[in-house]
């Protein structure tokens, strides 16, 4: 089941729920991720710093995924399998 994510708090807030569930500490989660401590708890409050590859790192560790949806995500995957 995915969930939909508006805005930094509600990310910040699945982030740290898949962190508590994996009994991983914010250290423990920064060195599997690599990445500094400082990035987990600032993902954690919603803070805007966090770089998208710091973010994708994390959520790979947590088996977390984007998953883009909008009115032309159907077209781009269609052409971009013309191109391949």
């Amino acid at each position: 089941m995915a969930t939909l994510i508006t805005n930094e708090v509600e990310l910040g807030l699945v982030v740290r729920y898949h962190r508590k569930r994996a009994r991983l500490t914010r250290e423990s989660l920064s060195k599997l991720a690599g990445v500094g401590m400082t990035a987990i708890f600032e993902l954690e409050h919603a803070r805007k710093s966090v770089r998208l590859g710091t973010l994708l790192k994390i959520l790979n560790v947590l088996n977390l995924s984007f998953l883009l949806d909008g009115p032309l995500v159907d077209a781009y995957v269609v052409d971009e399998l013309d191109h391949c």
